[in-house]
């Protein structure tokens, strides 16, 4: 892969993320699954022009929900937690 918009799918937001970010400041992304940390940190030092700390990968894997009599799974993804170095700053909530 070699366009970071490639490697780094959307920003992850929900509480939890959010948190994350306000007292560790990392910033959560889903990445392409077949990508690695220092494909992520690249991406993300080229695209938003900040210094990565450090990069943590998560593999979510699917799981089964219900509507009804119907059953379906989740989808597969993988999570990259990236730490920011001191005095840098990603707001993903900017176009919300």
């Amino acid at each position: 892969m070699s366009n970071a918009r490639d490697i780094i799918v959307r920003p992850l937001v929900t509480e939890k993320t959010i948190k994350a970010e306000e007292n560790q400041n990392t910033v959560v992304f889903e990445v392409a699954k077949n990508t690695n940390k220092i494909a992520v940190r690249q991406a993300v030092e080229e695209i938003f022009n900040v210094k990565v700390e450090s990069v943590n990968i998560v593999h979510v894997k699917p799981r089964e929900k219900r509507m009804g009599r119907y059953v379906g799974m989740t989808k597969a993804v993988k999570k990259a937690y990236v730490k920011l170095k001191d005095g840098y700053s990603i707001n993903v909530l900017a176009d919300k």
